[in-house]
This record gives structure tokens, sequence and C-alpha cells, in this order.
């Protein structure tokens, strides 16, 4: 039998990326280093000596979330495939003889950065690099959300009220490892009949590049129009803000107008006030760009697959979100930079 060597897992390496390995445009666009300050914070802790396995590099760790978001892998998933595939070794620079970070490590790096916010601190600086790149945020903003299942929980109707009202089930405080696989934080929505338990990801996205410039994660109960002032991004070079009906009401369009925006939302039909024809020529002109925000979510869709929160709290169901956003931007940006260089 043929002993392998080194030149024949590059050999292996070059020839998926002579197939159109898609991880390679990834790393030849993305400075990763670029996020090392922010990405360093989580190792600030001194360690108490200097025994054992050094930790694995921030960096590294980094690129393994974003895969994760990208093919939508659990932890234990991501540690499998990074061993089993070589386009994925070879995106985060390994070779067959390297440590591979265990389930447990991923897990532990995903936590920190929660901890620390610094999702939200590295989903705003890519924001600085597009800007830097030329994707500048133009052409108006289009808000817009998307339910996030999570896990049913199997609680009775009793427990449930305690929980909308805040209260935590007196039966659950003799449990402790009960309560923690408990998501209190999650809440049902019905959308078209149908009644979804989860969260929802409430996004702003540019009209031109359809990159989410903004984002805010809520239980699936909370209304669009709640969030609207979270999303709104004050350095779109248009003024006019697009969404669909829900979020239209005299409150929303006097709080639009005073902060200089342009109303743009989609007229809405009341009983024994049909829409006019005028109206109805002025949704179809606002749908053909206001729909854009479906290629977002289409594409999240159709990337990594629908995201299923199993994480608990809304505290990790933001992070698990704010990484599928930026890992959606990340994508999104090499698909336009690769196009024009």
């Amino acid at each position: 039998m043929h002993q392998p060597g080194f030149f024949d897992f590059q050999n292996r390496v070059d020839d998926l990326n002579a197939a159109g390995n898609p991880l390679v445009e990834l790393n030849r666009l993305i400075d990763w280093e670029r996020f090392r300050p922010t990405l360093g914070l989580v190792r600030e802790k001194e360690r108490k000596n200097n025994s054992g396995r050094k930790p694995f590099d921030v960096v590294l760790m980094f690129k393994i979330v974003i895969l994760q978001s990208l093919y939508n892998l659990s932890d234990a998933r991501i540690e499998f495939q990074i061993r089993d595939r070589i386009s994925f070794m070879s995106f985060l620079g390994l070779s067959l003889g390297d440590r591979v970070p265990d389930e447990k490590t991923v897990w532990l790096f995903r936590e920190q950065l929660t901890k620390l916010g610094l999702i939200e601190v590295v989903f705003a600086e890519f924001d600085d690099v597009l800007a830097e790149s030329g994707f500048h945020a133009q052409k108006g903003q289009i808000l817009d959300a998307s339910i996030i299942p999570a896990r049913k929980q199997q609680n009775s109707r009793e427990e449930n009220k305690q929980i909308k009202s805040g209260e935590t089930p007196a039966a659950w405080s003799k449990q402790a490892a009960k309560t923690r696989q408990k998501d209190t934080d999650a809440r049902w929505t019905k959308k078209r009949n149908k009644s979804y338990f989860g969260y929802k990801n409430h996004v702003g996205v540019d009209v031109k590049h359809k990159f989410i410039r903004t984002y805010s994660v809520t239980d699936a109960s909370v209304h669009d129009s709640q969030v609207m002032d979270d999303l709104l991004d004050d350095s779109n070079t248009s003024a006019d803000v697009y969404a669909d009906s829900a979020y239209r009401s005299a409150e929303i369009n006097q709080k639009l107008e005073e902060q200089g925006y342009r109303d743009r939302t989609q007229h809405r039909a009341y009983r024994n006030t049909p829409l006019t024809d005028r109206q109805k020529a002025t949704n179809r002109r606002r749908s053909s760009l206001r729909s854009r925000v479906e290629h977002v979510f289409g594409v999240q869709s159709q990337m990594a697959g629908s995201l299923l929160i199993r994480t608990v709290g809304l505290v990790r169901a933001t992070a698990k979100i704010g990484l599928r956003n930026l890992a959606y931007n990340i994508k999104r940006y090499t698909v336009l930079a690769g196009a024009a260089s």
C-alpha cells in the first residue's frame, strides 16, 4: 500500500482548488488577521502557569466558527468535518499531523466571544471592511425579520404561564439539570396561521449591495416594528426606508420623518378601506426593491440550511444568529469582490 506523504496531501488540495473549492476565495479575499486584536481579548486572562498545551490560535478558532455558520454544523460535526475534509483543513491551514480543536474547545471559544460581546464588535469591524472596499450602504435600506426556530419545550400550561410572567416554576428549583436545559427566553408566534417557537432575526439590509448592515435578535413574539429603531442605519447614502406593511403606522411614519428618513413601507388595506389603484401601483414599485431582502434569507437557508437554535437562552441565540449574519456578509463580500477582481 502506498504510504501517503506531504506532497500527496498538497496534490489533493491543488486538485480540489482547481475543481472550484469555494473556501479558497474566502482566504484570498478576507484579511483574517485584521480581527486578531479584537479576538485576542479572549486570551487576556493570565494563565496560572505555562504547563500544558498552549491554547489554539484565536484566528484559527474564529475561522472555525465561521465555517460552522456557513455550513450549519454543530460543535461535534465541525470537529468531525475538519478531520475528515481536506478542503476544511486547507482553509484552516492545518495538515494531517496537526491538532484539531475538539467540540468542547469550539463551544468554549464561542462562549468567550459571547460573554465579551465580541461577535457584535467583529460584525461592525467587517462593516468597516465593506466600506473601505467601496461597498458603502447605498440606495436605501430594507427592514425585515425572519423566524429562527428553537427546540420546543415540553412544559405544562401552568409552567408556561409562570415563564411568561417572568417566574421560574417552583418545581424546577429542585432539578438544576432540568432548569439548565429549559429555554425560558424563546416564545411562540403565529405566521400565516402556523405556530412557531423560537426567536426572530431582525435585519436592516442595504438596497444596492444586499449586505446585512444592522441586526437585532428577539424572541419570536416581538412584533417586527418594535425593533425598528435598532435597525435604522444612518450611514446609508439614501434616506429611503423600505419595509412590508407590518411596519406601517402613523406613529412609525412620524418617527421616520423626525429622524430624516423617507417612509417607503408598503401600504396596507383595512376593513372597509381597500387600497386605491394608486396605492397598489406604489406597492408594486416598492416590492421590486423590498423583495431584495428575501434574497438574504434565501441565501442563508440555501447556504447552510434552516437554522435551529439548540442553545439555551436569548444571549446564546443572539450569538448564533449574529455569527450566521456575519458569515452571510463574508460570503456575499467574496461574491462581489471576487467578481470585481
